[in-house]
């Protein structure tokens, strides 16, 4: 029997591979990533930034377990340090951390490639529109994840495979891949699955691709839905289909572009959703304070314009670092202390980041504009060297 489940297992992991060929050859990714060390004065910003503003979400990174034991005198004093006192948090930076610049190396021995500076995208917690019932505007389900979903971590039959999960279900005596957004598009196979029922579709795909948000209910209140799973299906871009397909340029393909588009094309809405085969399903969470965002891979809340989304193969989760890009509104320069508190399907490489921007309809604008090089520094406890943390299982 135990065989039986690994051929099963394996045979999954067959077929979900076959769905994730990527339409077109992906870039071939940095074979390497350095970490370089620098000095403070080398980090432009570094003196004006409003260090205060970050220091919560550094406490909080200090809380967690993820962190190195080097970390332990450093967390032990950041502790100690007001949140207002900008002074001694410089202070205690400088004298415990070093910053070290990420940089990428790729290429053949022939030919090596450097890149100081990387990808800086954004991202945000949506407000929606709905209710717990079908009824009027309300039409768009959100869904919780479906009972008959099986995921299976490949670890145990192989170990290579470790942080690998595949989704499927059963179809008779075999397992096979969970359906893609198109075959889920008319909620018969998710029927009984609804969490929410919300007033736009488009809304209710962008929530998908965030991770999270909160819906604001016909009774008056406000709930926040979190990130639970995935059907296991790739995720693909729906601009990158929009380009293709002669619809805009890439670089009319922002956010605010597309959501424009589709507003314009409700006749074609489904079809370019369809090109994602990914569903992301939710849980409902309280949200009994609503100045408290959303929680990352981390763990700990997301602090606005702070916390960023990181490659944890390649940059160490939890640690603080510091991004030097531009503003994707006022086009000045963006020079920060941030902390690395979460992931994302799409955030490979470094240097790359995205970074959060909150909620609400300034927090959509700039998530959505931001798409910058930007470079990035890791901070990190002084005599030692940085090192990526573990990935999370997807």
């Amino acid at each position: 029997m135990r065989n039986a489940v690994r051929v099963a297992m394996l045979a999954l992991a067959l077929l979900a591979a076959c769905t994730t060929v990527p339409e077109k050859p992906a870039p071939a990714m940095p074979t390497e990533t350095r970490f370089e060390a620098t000095a403070w004065p080398d980090l432009p910003g570094w003196q004006q930034d409003a260090l205060a503003d970050a220091w919560p979400a550094l406490q909080a990174s200090c809380r967690t377990t993820r962190l190195a034991a080097a970390w332990n005198a450093f967390c032990l004093e950041a502790a100690r340090v007001t949140v207002t006192d900008t002074g001694a948090q410089r202070q205690l930076m400088e004298s415990r951390l070093r910053p070290w610049r990420v940089a990428s190396i790729s290429g053949d021995a022939r030919h090596r490639v450097r890149a100081d500076t990387g990808m800086i995208t954004g991202y945000y917690e949506p407000l929606l529109n709905g209710s717990r019932r079908r009824a009027g505007v309300f039409q768009t389900p959100l869904y919780a994840v479906p009972q008959d979903m099986l995921t299976l971590d490949l670890a145990e039959a192989y170990p290579s495979l470790a942080g690998t999960r595949v989704r499927g279900k059963l179809q008779g005596r075999r397992v096979v891949p969970y359906p893609d957004r198109a075959q889920l598009a008319d909620g018969r196979l998710l029927a009984g699955q609804e969490l929410l029922w919300v007033d736009s579709a488009v809304d209710a795909f962008f929530l998908q691709i965030q991770g999270s948000g909160r819906v604001r209910l016909d009774d008056g209140s406000t709930v926040r839905l979190a990130y639970a799973d995935v059907n296991g299906r790739p995720y693909r871009a729906i601009g990158r289909y929009l380009v293709d397909k002669g619809e805009m340029t890439v670089e009319q393909a922002t956010a605010p572009a597309l959501r424009e588009w589709l507003a314009s094309h409700p006749e074609r809405q489904q079809e370019v959703f369809n090109h994602n085969p990914s569903v992301v399903f939710f849980r409902e969470e309280a949200l009994p304070d609503a100045s408290v965002g959303p929680r990352g891979a981390l763990g700990v809340p997301l602090t606005p314009g702070r916390s960023i989304a990181v490659d944890p193969g390649l940059l160490p989760l939890g640690a603080p670092m510091f991004l030097s890009t531009t503003h994707p509104v006022s086009n000045a320069p963006l020079q920060r202390l941030v902390v690395a508190q979460d992931t994302g399907g799409a955030i490979r490489g470094a240097p790359r980041a995205d970074l959060f921007w909150g909620w609400g309809a300034d927090a959509a604008e700039g998530a959505g504009r931001m798409r910058a090089q930007g470079s990035m520094w890791v901070l990190w406890p002084s005599g030692e060297a940085p090192s990526a943390s573990r990935p999370p299982p997807n």
